[in-house]
């Protein structure tokens, strides 16, 4: 189940897509498909990098970081010792 789509809508959809187009568009068409598929992994990876970048830039966000590892190993030594 693809997008909530079953096997036999996406056996009439190519068929739909195959009638409308005819077969010497249809490679044509899976490349321009291919190629805005690959466009929009690119923008979304650069976004995510921009985020990241803009995130550890900074510096209230790199002490609430270094305050929560110190709560986190303090608590993962409390719990050590009570076992």
């Amino acid at each position: 189940m693809f997008l909530f789509i079953s096997t036999g809508e996406v056996v009439f959809l190519l068929f739909a897509v195959l009638m409308l187009f005819g077969t010497d568009k249809l490679p044509e068409i899976a490349r321009m498909a291919a190629k805005t598929i690959k466009m929009v992994r690119n923008a979304s990876n650069d976004l995510k990098a921009e985020i990241t970048k803009a995130a550890d830039a900074d510096p209230t966000l790199k002490e609430a970081k270094e305050s929560v590892k110190e709560i986190k190993d303090s608590i993962d030594d409390t719990v050590g010792r009570m076992k």
